[in-house]
């Protein structure tokens, strides 16, 4: 398998503490609506812009506690051209709202800093359709082109790096990384997985890996896992081969629901949150490159800082920040 990545902040040795599911906790916990599930519109008024900065504030003390630095995620999950037609926003302006998006987050960071926890930033891209439906049409050539209006945007906002969150196909993931290559970007991929631990459409996250790195010379800096619950993948990280060496994050849901029930869901679950840190505690001997600790769907702050709580201290060979 060739590794010809390139660097990203959180390397090896290192661990960052990141957020958990912006997008439940902002419209059930602080009920704010967000249309199609597309958090990047808080960005383009004062209003919303207030919302993203009450909904950081917490992750301050959870990092500062845990003598970790924060991985700052961009809310521009959907601000890509499918996502932005639902929300009547033209190429033009979805352009701007990414730009506009790294400068804010830079703002926060420089709050970060000022409150002594450093930080690097992520420019987040996400799937042209549903994060947890199997996307069978999409061609790795397509899938280039249409995600990299977004990654040119994110790359003159001069983001450190890249993540593409809740994919569920190879395609995608290759055409992504190309796109990123295209213009000198190092980029993080994020599967999402189904309750049987298999990617949406059946294929094995091993498989999912090693077909990424074989057809873009092992670009991705690392993978990740997000959108499920540790309940439903568990089992395939401890039985995984060469392919875990390339998991560097975890993003868990809160809920062991699957997405279909979680789609039909018109509450929050937020699970059991001391129950999720000791499983994250579980998971970690199996891990030996994760790097990114944090939270998905019905996660929030409170996750977070049981997680840390729970494993930060105890991870051998990890420097503090």
């Amino acid at each position: 398998m060739l590794h010809t990545t390139r660097a990203v902040p959180p390397r090896p040795g290192e661990m960052y503490v990141t957020d958990g599911g912006m997008e439940t906790h902002v419209i059930f916990n602080m009920g704010t609506e967000l249309p199609n599930f597309s958090s990047y519109v808080l960005t383009d008024t004062e209003e919303g812009r207030q919302v993203v900065r009450d909904y950081y504030q917490p992750y301050i003390a959870i990092a500062r506690d845990a003598g970790r630095p924060f991985l700052f995620d961009t809310n521009t999950w959907r601000a890509n051209p499918d996502w932005g037609a639902r929300n009547g926003h033209s190429t033009t302006a979805l352009r701007r709202t990414n730009i506009d998006a790294v400068s804010f987050y830079r703002k926060l960071q420089d709050e970060f800093r000022q409150a002594g926890v450093d930080s690097v930033l992520s420019g987040v891209i996400g799937p042209r359709r549903d994060g947890w439906i199997y996307d069978a049409v999409m061609t790795v050539a397509e899938a280039e082109t249409y995600h990299g209006v977004q990654i040119a945007a994110l790359a003159e906002a001069r983001v450190d790096y890249l993540s593409a969150y809740t994919l569920t196909n190879t395609p995608e993931a290759i055409g992504i990384a190309r796109a990123a290559r295209a213009v000198g970007l190092p980029v993080v991929l994020s599967f999402t997985l189904e309750t049987d631990g298999n990617l949406p459409g059946g294929k094995p996250l091993g498989d999912a890996i090693e077909e990424t790195d074989a057809a873009t010379d092992g670009y991705a800096s690392y993978f990740m896992l997000n959108c499920v619950h540790p309940i439903h993948f568990a089992a395939t990280i401890r039985r995984g081969g060469e392919w875990i060496d390339r998991i560097g994050g975890l993003r868990a849901n809160a809920s062991m629901k699957s997405h279909a029930e979680l789609d039909e869901s018109t509450e929050l679950d937020s699970g059991d949150m001391r129950d999720l840190a000791q499983r994250y505690g579980r998971l970690m001997p199996a891990l030996p490159n994760l790097r990114v600790v944090g939270g998905c769907c019905g996660t929030d702050h409170r996750h977070i800082g049981a997680i840390c709580a729970h494993v930060l201290p105890a991870i051998p060979g990890v420097e503090n920040a």
